[in-house]
């Protein structure tokens, strides 16, 4: 079998209609990737078409007032990431004009920008062959593998990483990673998961 065809087969047929998705803009990307660490997409949705409303371009984030992206903010938690949101932004305009980078080791510079984030950006936007390791990444693979170790040890992180790029459709990365994560968040789910209509059995 195939994985990564199946996986895009089904996510062609299955996944859910969400804003960011629609967009190759690294800004709209990372800004979609930053609101939902730690937050629900359902949560998260209404502060993202707030955000680029409000400031449609990374150099509009960048020279807002703090204490206005905060508020903005407001009601979504964790505050340090709607720091690293604006400081991020600053970063952009003042050292790379503006643009965001393409080069998945200067997106991994940024601040609040880790290993998942880099390769969903890299990836989303510039159809880098990175692969995604999240929480749901993470699940679909130790399902699919028996793979027991657990995911918070230095070996773990290391297995899950590699099974995860070998995986990976170096053809198209950006609908790959998509495709995998969305299928751990709506059919391979951490409970009740959707086992009988299963594309990888």
């Amino acid at each position: 079998m195939n994985v990564s065809k199946a996986l895009i087969k089904w996510y062609h047929l299955n996944h859910r209609e969400l804003p960011w998705r629609e967009s190759c803009d690294p800004y709209i990307i990372w800004l979609s990737e930053i609101i939902l660490q730690q937050t629900r997409v359902d949560q998260g949705l209404p502060y993202f078409i707030r955000f680029v409303d409000k400031y449609p371009s990374i150099s509009d984030l960048a020279l807002a007032p703090e204490d206005e992206v905060l508020k903005l903010w407001q009601g979504l938690g964790y505050y340090s990431r709607a720091r690293n949101l604006h400081a991020t932004a600053k970063m952009v305009h003042n050292q790379f004009g503006g643009v965001f980078p393409s080069d998945y080791q200067q997106i991994r510079s940024l601040k609040g920008v880790g290993d998942y984030t880099a390769a969903a950006i890299a990836s989303f936007a510039f159809n880098e062959p990175y692969a995604v390791v999240d929480g749901n990444v993470y699940r679909v693979l130790s399902r699919f593998f028996g793979e027991k170790t657990p995911i918070d040890s230095s070996e773990g992180k290391k297995i899950f990483a590699g099974l995860a790029t070998a995986l990976l459709n170096t053809k198209t990365p950006g609908i790959h990673n998509q495709a995998i994560m969305e299928f751990g968040a709506t059919l391979c789910r951490p409970s009740a998961p959707d086992c009988h209509i299963c594309p990888l059995v």
